[in-house]
């Protein structure tokens, strides 16, 4: 059934404090997670643990049946992280923004590929801006257009639709479907009801 991540009795402490324990799920292709759990509870800890960037504190994470330990590098390049924070560098324009962090992700993209993605997201006026004149939300907007350039099957979502007006937010909600109609994988936290189609939809709730 396509590709798969698996998680495994997942848990996580931070200091004395047990943040969560025995989380399990299975995901193929076409399948959407929604991680729910109030301020504090474990949600960013469990999503960077997923994509290979915290250490695992108990359980395990399979991809395709392999260990993520083991993968390493090779399973980081199957993930799209987007953490709640835009991530972009002031210095830099939103095209040499997008360009970087696609590089950075082992998905070299030409300027003309990078305009088109802004172009998607609505920032086609602010391509030669650096990103300290941006807004808030225009700087998610810039983060967020490296899913129009991805060709990782797994994206891991940390609050996508923070700071997007309604607009961005349909967009975001379009492509995420599309992404998920084409057997790529999701797994998000969002506050905002979003109403997101897929073929399996699992809910994961984190209690603090």
């Amino acid at each position: 059934m396509g590709n798969m991540l698996e998680a495994i009795n997942l848990q996580c402490t931070r200091g004395e404090r047990l943040l969560f324990k025995d989380v399990s799920f299975a995901l193929h292709g076409g399948d959407l997670l929604h991680l729910n759990g109030a301020n504090g509870s474990g949600k960013t800890s469990l999503l960077r643990t997923l994509c290979g960037l915290s250490r695992l504190q108990g359980g395990s994470i399979l991809w395709r049946g392999e260990n993520i330990q083991d993968l390493r590098e090779d399973y980081c390049a199957q993930v799209v992280y987007i953490g709640h924070q835009a991530g972009v560098k002031d210095d830099l324009t939103t095209t040499e923004n997008l360009c970087f962090s696609s590089a950075l992700a082992g998905v070299p993209i030409s300027q003309d590929q990078a305009n088109a993605a802004l172009s998607m997201v609505g920032l086609e006026d602010y391509v030669d801006r650096p990103a300290r004149a941006l807004s808030q939300g225009q700087k998610r907007r810039v983060a967020l257009a490296r899913l129009w350039v991805s060709r990782s099957p797994l994206w891991i979502l940390d609050e996508p639709f923070t700071a997007l007006d309604k607009k961005a937010s349909a967009l975001l909600k379009e492509r995420i479907e599309s992404f998920l109609a084409g057997i790529g994988m999701v797994i998000l936290t969002t506050h905002q009801e979003i109403d997101i189609n897929a073929r399996s939809i699992q809910h994961v709730r984190l209690d603090a």
